[in-house]
């Protein structure tokens, strides 16, 4: 399992998606390749998925520590605790200064299991956005 073989799966599905969504996605080579996973209609929040010898890392960044109203930033983060066990399927996790969304997949996923992982990243993190408007600045 590979990006690109992620990549020509999603690209090629087309209309046909068990979903209902159409991708897009994106090779990013650097030291470690990475996928930009578009999801039509939500463009402004691409997934980017990493494989290693272990896991299909997939990841949504929300947004920056700069955007948090400062005296909610502890209100925050308890909701996003308390969030974190019934969202399905995605945990939060901060990577430098930017709050994400993540989940995980065995390397021995199917393209459908991907498909839906991804699908419901992006719908989880659309969901965390509209209910954590109320500490972003």
């Amino acid at each position: 399992m590979n990006i690109h073989n992620i990549a020509q799966y999603l690209n090629d599905l087309g209309d046909q998606a068990s979903t209902g969504y159409k991708f897009d996605c994106q090779p990013i080579a650097g030291e470690v390749d990475v996928l930009q996973v578009t999801i039509e209609g939500r463009e402004e929040l691409p997934i980017f998925v990493s494989v290693t010898d272990d896991q299909i890392l997939c990841i949504t960044y929300l947004w920056g520590e700069e955007e948090v109203i400062s005296e909610k930033r502890g209100e925050m983060l308890e909701a996003m605790l308390e969030m974190n066990i019934p969202m399905p399927l995605s945990s939060f996790a901060k990577v430098d200064n930017k709050y994400v969304v993540f989940g995980a997949l065995t390397i021995h996923s199917s393209m459908d299991d991907i498909e839906h992982e991804l699908v419901v990243l992006s719908d989880n993190a659309v969901d965390v956005i509209d209910d954590m408007c109320e500490y972003l600045s």
